[in-house]
């Protein structure tokens, strides 16, 4: 089972390039049961409400919430996270997706370098 981090959406969403689309579609339709963060349905939200507007931030957030599991920020990965964070150097919202992939032995589908160099977690792409 995949955790989807947020660079996933982006390039779901905002990417030019027809065979990116056709590969995040066949990714998600390719999956059985799937998982974000609630960091990633924060930055996805954040990011359509800035190119987009409220509706279509209301409407994304709505659907992620439908189509996947969302993982709670709760204390315990608070802790991961700033466990991953010192010793990688990454943003905290990065620690935070990695701190979800770690705590529920999830692979993270990213390019994100801040991810893929975390050895605690797997990693994969497109």
């Amino acid at each position: 089972m995949s955790l989807y981090d947020t660079r996933f959406f982006f390039e779901h969403y905002y990417s030019k390039d027809p065979s990116v689309l056709e590969k995040t579609k066949g990714k998600l339709e390719g999956s059985r049961k799937g998982y974000v963060s609630a960091i990633t349905v924060h930055e996805t939200y954040r990011l359509t409400l800035e190119k987009e507007g409220r509706d279509a931030a209301e409407l994304r957030a709505s659907l992620m919430e439908k189509d996947f599991e969302v993982i709670p920020v709760d204390a315990k990965a608070a802790r991961v996270s700033a466990q991953l964070r010192k010793k990688y150097g990454m943003p905290m919202a990065d620690s935070m997706i990695a701190a979800a992939a770690k705590m529920f032995g999830l692979k993270c589908i990213t390019d994100d370098p801040h991810l893929t160099a975390a050895k605690e977690i797997r990693t994969g792409w497109l």
